[in-house]
């Protein structure tokens, strides 16, 4: 273990954004956006941003819908999400197991 770890990080989910976004989906499963946005303390804008990076990654899934005639968005960890979760942990305790 060790620095060999450091390629193994997912640059995709590594980021403080994205990495709170896999966080919380890992527990939840699935948050709507304006959930997300204060769990986040993130922007609309933001939150979108790393969104549509995680979806173009397979790792979440997004469902719009309407609820009340207000638009509805539900974000949802996918099954490939998981898994890449579960590496980039891996991988992270990789670099700082057997320190401290």
């Amino acid at each position: 273990m060790g620095l060999h770890d450091l390629g193994r990080i997912d640059e995709v989910i590594h980021g403080r954004m994205r990495l709170g976004i896999m966080v919380y989906l890992a527990d939840a499963e699935t948050a709507d956006f304006t959930e997300l946005k204060t769990v986040l303390e993130a922007t609309q804008g933001n939150l979108s941003v790393h969104l549509k990076k995680l979806e173009e990654s397979g790792y979440v899934s997004i469902a719009k819908s309407f609820k009340d005639n207000k638009p509805l968005t539900r974000v949802s960890i996918t099954p490939a999400g998981r898994a890449a979760f579960a590496a980039y942990l891996k991988a992270l305790g990789g670099l700082i197991g057997g320190r401290g």
